[in-house]
């Protein structure tokens, strides 16, 4: 059986790990594409997020029934791909 890590040291590679995602999505951020053009029109991520809780949150009260849960995550699946694709141009 493994030896627990010290704390000092779990601690240090918890900072390190957040580190390293930190710098991972500042560089899919720079990078072009469908988040990076919502953001630079002055949109936010407020509808996907919004969905994703509702999603969650529907989940719990639908209590895992699998016809129910494929209908409202296809549900919003569908919602969300109607906000990425009518995004204003530019």
């Amino acid at each position: 059986m493994p030896e627990r890590l010290d704390p000092v040291l779990r601690d240090e590679i918890d900072d390190r790990v957040a580190e390293a995602f930190d710098a991972y999505l500042a560089e899919r951020l720079a990078e072009p594409g469908p988040l990076r053009s919502a953001l630079d029109a002055g949109r936010g991520a407020g509808v996907v997020l919004g969905t994703v809780a509702f999603g969650a949150f529907a989940t719990v009260v639908a209590q895992f029934e699998p016809t129910v849960l494929c209908w409202i995550w296809g549900s919003l699946a569908v919602i969300n791909l109607a906000w990425l694709l009518t995004r204003p141009r530019r």
